[in-house]
C-alpha cells in the first residue's frame, strides 16, 4: 500500500505518522496512507514558498502559464484514474467524479489562458505630459486550506488562479479526501513546476491551520469549509493583518411558484438537495413552495426522491453515494432525529441503510420533513447531508421573505415561468449565487463564486474576480 508523502522545496517528504484514507462505501478498502504533517513541515513549506517568491513572480505570465498548461495535460491522461480515485475516497458517485476531473483540467487551462490577459488600467492623467497606469503585482507567500467535497475542483480553483498571478503557495487539504488534491500536485510536479513554488502538506486541520496562519512569510489565507472554523480563521489572520477569503456554509433555499414547470421543478429540487449526498456547499436544504401547488409538489417530489438509488459510487446506476465519514453520518442522523422532534416523522427516508452493500459504509436515505417552520432547527442551520425541508408560502412575497430569513446567503434558486418574478427574484434575493428554473447546485469557473452574509467573507473566487484576492496594484505616475 502507497504511502503519499508531503510536498516541500520540490521534494516529496515522508513521515513517522501517517493517517488512513478509506473508502466510505466500504471501510475495509483502504486507499492509501497519507503523511500527517506537523507545525514545522507547515514552517519549512512557507520557508520554502518564501525563497521561490522572487523568481516566479519576476517570471512572465505566460510562461508560467505553461506549467499550469502542461499539468491540465498530464491530468487528462489519467483521467479515469483520478475520477475512480476521488469516488473511492470521497463518495461520490463516479459520473459525478468524472464531471469534477473535468471541471478540474478546465479550471487550470482557463486560468491558464488568462495568463496571457493578466491586465491594469492605463487612463489619462489630467497633467500634460504625465503617463500613468496601473499593473497588477502578486501578493506574496499565499496559504490554500480546502475541503473534501470538492476534492479536486477547489483546490483548482485556488491554486491556479494563485500560481498565475506569482504567488508561491502552501496548501493544507482535508484530510478526508486527500488524494485528489495531491494528483494535482503531482502533475505540478511532474509539468516541471520551479521548486518551493507549490507546497502540500497534510495533517491535522487545527494543528497545521494554525501553524499556517502564524508561518512569518504567509501574506493571505483563502479557506473553504466550515462557518465556525471560518470565523476562527479571520479571528487568528486578523491578528496578522492578512488578507483573508472564506467560503463557508449555506442554507441554500428554492422557491417553487405555482406557475413552474411542474416536472422541471421536481427534478431540479431532487438533484440540488440529494445529488453528491447534499454535501455541497450550494445544496438545496430549503424547498420554498407556493401554497397552491404545495401538495402536489411534495406528493411528487416524495414519489421522485423514493426513486433515487444510493449504494457504491463505482455501480453502475447509483444516483447518491454515502456520507463522506462517520462523522459526516452521525451528524446527518442527529439532524434528521431533530427533525422528527420538530416537524414528526420525515415524508421520505430517514434511515441508515444497512444489509448487505451497507454495512461497511456510511450510506443514509434522501430524507424529507414535510410542514417546516421557519423557527425549526432543520430549516435554520446547515446539515451538509440529504435531508431537506419543505416549507409553505403563501404567496411570492412570502417565499421571498422565508428564503431570506437566515444567516447564510450562498445560493438560492427560484421556479417559475413569471419573468417578472425573475427579476424580482434576481433584485431582492439576499444570495450571492443565483440559479432561475436549474438546480441550486451547479457553477462553472467562468464567473465569480461566492455568497453574502455569514457564507463568505474578502473577494470572490472563480472568473475574473479571482485575481481581486490573489493580486495587488502598483501605480505608476511617469512624466515625460
Amino acid at each position: 500500500m502507497q504511502t503519499f508523502g508531503n510536498y516541500i522545496n520540490g521534494e516529496w517528504v515522508t513521515t513517522a505518522r501517517t493517517f488512513e484514507n478509506r473508502n466510505p462505501a466500504n471501510t475495509n478498502e483502504l486507499i492509501g496512507h497519507f503523511a500527517s504533517g506537523s507545525a514545522a513541515d507547515v514552517e519549512a513549506a512557507a520557508a520554502a514558498a518564501a525563497v521561490a517568491f522572487p523568481k516566479w513572480a519576476s517570471l512572465p505570465a505566460p510562461a508560467r502559464a505553461n506549467y499550469l498548461f502542461k499539468a491540465a495535460e498530464i491530468l487528462d491522461s489519467r483521467f479515469e484514474k483520478v475520477a475512480e480515485e476521488m469516488t473511492r475516497e470521497e463518495g461520490k458517485t463516479f459520473p459525478e467524479a468524472k464531471g469534477e476531473v473535468r471541471r478540474t483540467i478546465n479550471i487550470l487551462k482557463y486560468f491558464a489562458g488568462e495568463g496571457a490577459r493578466l491586465s491594469g488600467h492605463l487612463v489619462p492623467s489630467e497633467r500634460d505630459r504625465v503617463h500613468m497606469f496601473a499593473i497588477r503585482k502578486p501578493i506574496g507567500v499565499v496559504g490554500l486550506i480546502t475541503p473534501w467535497n470538492f476534492p479536486s475542483a477547489i483546490p483548482a480553483w485556488k491554486l491556479a488562479p494563485a500560481l498565475i498571478c506569482g504567488n508561491t503557495v502552501v496548501m493544507k487539504p482535508a484530510s478526508a479526501a486527500p488524494l485528489s488534491a495531491w494528483r494535482i500536485i503531482e502533475a505540478l510536479h511532474e509539468a516541471g513546476i520551479p521548486k518551493g513554488v507549490v507546497n502540500f502538506v497534510m495533517g491535522s486541520g487545527g494543528t497545521l491551520g494554525k501553524a499556517l496562519i502564524d508561518a512569518a512569510p504567509l501574506k493571505a489565507i483563502s479557506f473553504t469549509g466550515s462557518e465556525p472554523t471560518g470565523k476562527w480563521i479571520h479571528a487568528e489572520a486578523s491578528r496578522r493583518m492578512l488578507r483573508i477569503q472564506l467560503e463557508m456554509g449555506g442554507k441554500n433555499p428554492t422557491i417553487v411558484l405555482k406557475d413552474c414547470d411542474f416536472n422541471a421543478a421536481v427534478e431540479n429540487v431532487a438533484n440540488a438537495a440529494f445529488f453528491s449526498t447534499g454535501q455541497k456547499c450550494t445544496a438545496t436544504s430549503r424547498a420554498i413552495v407556493e401554497d397552491e401547488i404545495y401538495d402536489r409538489f411534495l406528493a411528487a417530489l416524495v414519489e421522485r426522491t423514493k426513486k433515487l438509488k444510493v449504494g457504491n459510487g463505482m455501480e453502475a446506476g447509483i444516483d447518491i453515494g454515502p456520507a463522506v465519514d462517520q462523522g459526516a453520518l452521525q451528524t446527518i442522523l442527529d439532524y434528521i432525529e431533530i427533525g422528527r422532534q420538530e416537524a414528526g416523522a420525515p415524508v421520505a427516508g430517514g434511515n441508515r441503510l444497512t444489509g448487505p452493500g451497507y454495512d461497511q459504509g456510511f450510506f443514509v436515505e434522501p430524507t424529507i420533513f414535510a410542514g417546516v417552520t421557519e423557527d425549526m432547527r432543520i430549516a435554520k442551520e446547515e446539515i451538509f447531508g440529504p435531508v431537506l425541508a419543505v416549507q409553505r408560502a403563501s404567496s411570492f412575497e412570502d417565499a421571498m421573505r422565508l428564503a431570506n430569513a437566515s444567516q447564510f446567503g450562498l445560493s438560492a434558486s427560484v421556479q417559475t415561468t413569471n419573468v417578472s418574478r425573475v427579476f424580482d427574484f434576481v433584485y431582492g434575493m439576499e444570495a450571492g449565487l443565483l440559479t432561475v428554473n436549474l438546480p441550486s447546485a451547479g457553477v462553472e469557473y467562468q464567473l465569480p463564486f461566492g455568497g453574502t452574509k455569514d457564507s463568505s467573507f474578502g473577494p470572490k473566487e472563480q472568473g475574473p474576480a479571482a485575481f481581486d484576492f490573489y493580486s495587488d496594484y502598483k501605480t505608476v505616475y511617469l512624466k515625460y
